[in-house]
């Protein structure tokens, strides 16, 4: 076998090469994926524990702190940390999706125009589903 043919897939020369390229670059994308979708797990993890303690500690007082001029009334915290625990749910699913697109060979592909997203992109949105002209 030629010393420019990968064993077992009949490509050559420039061919072999290309494929050998886009396996490493599946193979980065997908690493990033994974350690991104265990970061944001365990931030949901915690914002979680932190929502479910603010609503035990306030469940047990009858402190009116909708009228304390000096901060922010627990109402608005516990909002505040409703809603990062709603954008950690909305980011795992979109880093799941982009790791099915992977597996489904469809990876870095724009879903409206159909051409290849730039691998700068992808270096910052991993989970980006359209190129940058698509939005």
């Amino acid at each position: 076998m030629p010393a420019h043919q990968r064993p077992g897939d009949g490509l050559t020369g420039d061919a072999a090469d290309a494929a050998d390229a886009a396996d490493g670059a599946h193979a980065e994308a997908e690493e990033r994926l994974r350690a991104e979708h265990a970061l944001v797990s365990r931030r949901l993890v915690t914002l979680r524990g932190d929502y479910t303690g603010m609503v035990e500690a306030s469940r047990d007082t009858n402190a009116d702190d909708e009228h304390d001029p000096e901060g922010a009334t627990i109402a608005f915290e516990r909002s505040q940390l409703d809603t990062l625990v709603q954008q950690a749910v909305r980011r795992l699913a979109e880093i799941e999706a982009a790791l099915d697109r992977l597996a489904a060979g469809t990876y870095g592909v724009c879903e409206r125009c159909g051409r290849p997203i730039p691998a700068e992109r992808l270096e910052v949105r991993p989970e980006a589903r359209r190129c940058v002209a698509c939005g």
